[in-house]
Order: structure tokens, then sequence, then C-alpha cells
């Protein structure tokens, strides 16, 4: 998968995980202060993206993403 597609992907499951148009949603997108929401949300988000990706990324370093991009980072060196 190139990166475009991996963003695409990844800003979707964002996108449901805290019910956000895609449309508002983009790399530079920032996880805390642009999302907001619970811890929980990020846990959805992960397991969306692991259900969806085939990729195990792990709950503390998708946590620690100040970015959308960052965790398209993450998800890509796992991949």
């Amino acid at each position: 998968m190139d990166r475009k597609s991996l963003e695409e992907k990844i800003i979707e499951c964002v996108s449901i995980s805290y019910s956000k148009d895609k449309s508002e949603l983009s790399v530079d997108t920032r996880i805390k202060e642009d999302l907001g929401g619970a811890s929980i949300l990020m846990v959805g988000l992960v397991s969306l993206i692991e259900n969806e990706l085939d990729v195990l990324i792990q709950l503390p370093d998708a946590a620690a993403a100040k970015t959308i991009g960052e965790i398209v980072d993450k998800v890509e060196a796992l991949m």
C-alpha cells in the first residue's frame, strides 16, 4: 500500500472512531487538540486500524502520536 492510500485509510478510521467528517481531517490534524475525546476513542481507533490494515500497533505508541500523520508513520513502519 502506498503512503497516500495508507493516509486515506487511517483518516477514514479516525473519522469513524471520532465521529468526524473525513473532509475535516488531514495528516496535520492534531489528536488531542483538534479531536479531543476520551482515551476510549483511541482504543477504538487502534482496534479499527488493526482490523482494517492487519497491523498490530501498540496503544501507547498510537496514544503518543500528536497528529494523524504520526499515526500513519507508526503504522507504515509496521507494514
